[in-house]
């Protein structure tokens, strides 16, 4: 899970992975897209490979890279599961605040220093 959000924690990483969604691109025709260099580029999608979003394969002198659509659904798997976790938490701390605290039963200040 660190790999898959590192990877989609740059904004290259994101552009490269919404190219390549829509079929192979070779690496060189994704630098093309880039100011920076191809080696950059190259170090980018050796990211997303080890996180498993994207996979590569050769075409003749050319690397092809195709986003893994199983991947991406894992990673919104994910980031489903974590948004429902905090909604829950979110969820019970809105209801602990609108709770009436009461007075403590406890406490035997007087004034406004508590």
């Amino acid at each position: 899970m660190d790999r898959l959000f590192h990877a989609l924690a740059d904004t290259t990483r994101r552009d490269i992975l919404r190219r390549c969604v829509r079929g192979e691109l070779s690496v060189s025709r994704l630098a093309e897209a880039y100011p920076m260099s191809f080696a950059a580029v190259q170090k980018h999608v050796a990211v997303l490979e080890r996180a498993g979003l994207v996979t590569k394969r050769r075409s003749g002198r050319e690397q092809l890279v195709r986003t893994d659509p199983d991947a991406v659904g894992r990673a919104r798997q994910a980031l489903d599961e974590l948004e429902s976790a905090w909604r829950g938490r979110v969820d019970r701390m809105a209801r602990l605040l609108a709770e009436d605290p009461g007075t403590d039963e406890n406490d035997t200040t007087e004034g406004p220093e508590r």
